[in-house]
């Protein structure tokens, strides 16, 4: 949130929002985890950057983590996660609040690597109590439900899929883990970012009182600039090349609005206190254009309609040598808000502790667990993710799209057919043309 706000009824933003804070949970080991011992036992499921760094931010947010389990598609990103874990000399890791000096708390085996597309079912089964998901959102929806079903605490990387069919999958599961007791943090850390987290309080509170209007942008160069793109090696078959490269495809990415953006559209509906009425959006696919880059867009432009009637513009670009812009911001009718800051009737500027949000999301589902409440943020990024699916879904289609559409009668799946035929092969790769603007049947 680095712009402005809004609100609909206070009392409805108190109902749907949570305020976790670490220190807001009292600490109590018994009977969870680990059958009561004060060890926890980390699984990690998707070993590429994010995976490594979130398996980091676990084990620095408390000191009881050990990660005892890897399990990815491809040995070799096992074998390199593991290198950099068990690696004191590797650095200040991406998203790390310090220099990884935690090696001696991996306690990986060879017989705890798990590779291959059912990795993940044989890591559920080697005695772990708390599971991160940080693979291609594809495959979040059936990992989530194999991990709920198996009884495991579970922290998973945004988004939370690519589809609405994938979406009420998680949802489902995450109505499942309330029932079982089991705790669910997503990777929208802004909702553990204390600025963020001050910001909303005061929202609520009808510091710039009803909201109006909003903004949120993610605007950037190419993700090839961060390394997301991989060379293709020899031996490689086209869906090996396809996998490495999962954010340049739609089935696997869900588009940059919904893997990226989707952080911006969350603080949104954080703020509003609901998710919005109808999304109506434009895109295309003008400057990467190249097979390399898959077949997603490289620029959407959204208007969201929120049921208060609220008016949010969103943009998201991915085109090198543009201004950069990732902002979110609400306006009121007594003043606007962003990240840490509000102006208006009650101006406030947020100067307190802001400790690292992606080790900070781990601490407070951690210290929820141990308090017997865990955390369960599964609707709410189900709901976020949702979101840019919509604005997704209307401009590769060119028609508005609604909630109650999305949620309930879409039966859009972008597995592609050859994978639902024939299931998941490291063969020959499906065919994904990239969507012509305005040309995609809404299903």
């Amino acid at each position: 949130m680095n712009s402005q706000p809004y609100s609909v009824s206070r009392r409805e933003f108190l109902r749907t929002s949570s305020f976790a804070t670490a220190g807001a949970v009292a600490a109590s080991y018994a009977g969870v985890f680990a059958a009561g011992s004060d060890k926890i036992r980390v699984g990690l499921v998707g070993c590429g950057a994010r995976g490594t760094g979130a398996a980091m931010n676990c084990a620095i947010a408390d000191p009881a983590v050990e990660i005892v389990a890897l399990a990815d598609v491809f040995p070799d990103r096992i074998e390199e996660c593991l290198k950099r874990l068990k690696d004191d000399r590797a650095g200040k890791e991406w998203s790390c609040s310090r220099e990884w000096k935690d090696s001696h708390r991996v306690k990986v085996t060879p017989d705890t690597c798990f590779s291959g597309f059912d990795g993940y079912q044989r890591l559920l089964k080697a005695g772990v109590d708390y599971v991160i998901l940080a693979g291609p959102p594809h495959f979040r929806p059936a990992q989530l439900k194999a991990a709920i079903e198996a009884g495991k605490h579970v922290f998973m990387e945004k988004p939370v899929g690519v589809d609405p069919v994938g979406i009420r999958s998680i949802i489902a599961s995450s109505d499942l883990a309330k029932q079982k007791g089991l705790g669910i943090v997503a990777g929208t850390q802004r909702r553990h970012q204390a600025s963020y987290v001050e910001t909303m309080k005061r929202i609520r509170d009808g510091a710039i009182g009803e909201i109006v209007a909003g903004e949120a942008y993610w605007n950037g160069p190419c993700v090839r600039t961060y390394g997301f793109y991989h060379e293709r090696q020899p031996g490689w078959t086209d869906m090996e090349y396809m996998l490495r490269n999962w954010y340049f495809y739609s089935w696997l990415s869900g588009d940059h609005i919904v893997e990226q953006h989707v952080h911006n559209l969350d603080v949104i509906n954080w703020a509003i206190g609901t998710p919005p009425a109808e999304a109506l959006a434009v895109g295309g696919r003008q400057w990467r254009v190249e097979p390399q880059y898959g077949n997603i867009y490289d620029h959407f432009g959204a208007r969201f309609r929120y049921p208060n009637q609220a008016v949010v513009v969103s943009m998201a670009r991915q085109i090198n040598n543009t201004e950069g812009r990732v902002a979110e911001g609400v306006i009121g009718t007594k003043g606007r808000a962003s990240a840490g800051r509000i102006e208006g009737e009650k101006p406030w500027r947020y100067e307190g502790p802001n400790p690292n949000p992606y080790e900070q999301e781990h601490a407070d589902l951690i210290a929820s667990i141990r308090a017997g409440k865990p955390l369960n943020e599964g609707r709410t990024v189900a709901e976020a993710t949702l979101t840019a699916i919509m604005a997704r879904m209307s401009a590769y289609s060119g028609q508005p799209v609604s909630w109650d559409f999305a949620l309930n009668e879409s039966e859009l799946d972008l597995t592609p057919k050859e994978i639902k035929e024939q299931g998941f092969k490291l063969g020959p790769a499906p065919k994904v043309p990239p969507p012509a603007p305005g040309n995609a049947e809404l299903i």
